[in-house]
């Protein structure tokens, strides 16, 4: 089995470059940041914070399923897979990634995942942690302002309310938890390729990654939006 590897931070686009590099490579896209969403969502649900989350874990049940290439995500049952991407959900999640107990328990999932599939999987730790092993490991980096900037567009794109500043504080605030953390911190793995998106729109970032994945396996896949 064939794993890519895309890390980064809050905002930089890895969802929508990944769902993109593994439609044309015929692959499964992983999404781990939907797993941490996920129990931050049945935090959320049932009025419990990050310091006793890990009380919860055993009454928690996450099963991903696959089509299409895509992923949709079932929390004890239920597809929650459209309610995963408000702002609060984004923070809650920042908050329980941060502990212990939960990494521990998605670890296996996500890494199994991978045994049965040719994946690309995006998120924070994967080069590093996750799938230490991965054949391609993409960094995928922007400024702060860039990030903020299209997560506004996006969400105003959705019908969602949205505020700017009220993002760009959001991101900056999840960048510093998200890098200082002790379990699994955000950063490049050694042999990662560390790509600054801020100047790239969408179909150039695609091909600046599927570019480096192609040199790495050896392929002449193409992309064409």
């Amino acid at each position: 089995m064939i794993s890519i590897a895309i890390d980064g931070p809050a905002g930089v686009g890895k969802s929508t470059v990944s769902k993109a590099i593994a439609k044309k490579l015929g692959f499964i896209y992983v999404d781990t940041g939907a797993f941490y969403r996920a129990i931050a969502l049945f935090a959320v649900k049932n009025n419990i914070d990050e310091d006793n989350i890990r009380l919860y874990l055993q009454q928690i049940s996450i099963e991903p399923k696959f089509e299409n290439n895509l992923q949709s995500l079932y929390l004890n049952g239920e597809d929650i897979t459209n309610q995963l991407r408000f702002e609060k959900i984004s923070i809650m999640a920042s908050r329980i990634s941060a502990v212990p107990e939960v990494r521990d328990f998605l670890l296996n999932l996500q890494r199994n995942i991978a045994l049965t599939n040719n994946v690309v999987m995006d998120g924070r730790d994967i080069g590093t942690v996750v799938l230490p092993h991965a054949a391609v490991k993409i960094f995928l980096t922007a400024t702060t302002e860039k990030r903020a900037k299209r997560r506004y567009n996006e969400m105003i794109d959705k019908g969602e309310p949205a505020d700017y500043n009220e993002i760009l504080h959001n991101i900056i605030k999840r960048d510093s938890s998200d890098s200082i953390r002790k379990v699994a911190p955000l950063k490049p793995a050694d042999d990662s390729v560390i790509i600054d998106t801020s100047e790239y729109n969408l179909k150039e970032s695609i091909e600046c990654v599927l570019s480096i994945i192609n040199k790495k396996l050896k392929t002449s896949a193409k992309f064409n939006l």
